[in-house]
């Protein structure tokens, strides 16, 4: 499994919303409210043999609501 962050913007009085709809899909392992530029961060696993960009477009980015997103990538856990 690879771990990636991903921070989501959201529309002006959907950050509830998404949060729901993110927790409704079941593929993220910890999901957090911010302070800042972005309103959410999740930290996701997927799976090593699956593409990250399309794998986070067809389980994720699709929710509505999500005004903007970024991803970071990881690549060792010190």
């Amino acid at each position: 499994m690879r771990c990636v962050f991903v921070q989501f913007r959201c529309q002006p009085g959907k950050t509830y919303a998404v949060a729901d709809a993110i927790y409704e899909r079941e593929v993220v392992s910890e999901l957090y409210s911010t302070s800042g530029e972005y309103d959410l961060i999740a930290k996701v696993y997927i799976p090593e043999e699956a593409d990250v960009g399309h794998w986070l477009n067809e389980t994720l980015f699709g929710i509505e609501g999500i005004a903007r997103t970024l991803t970071t990538m990881t690549f060792r856990a010190f």
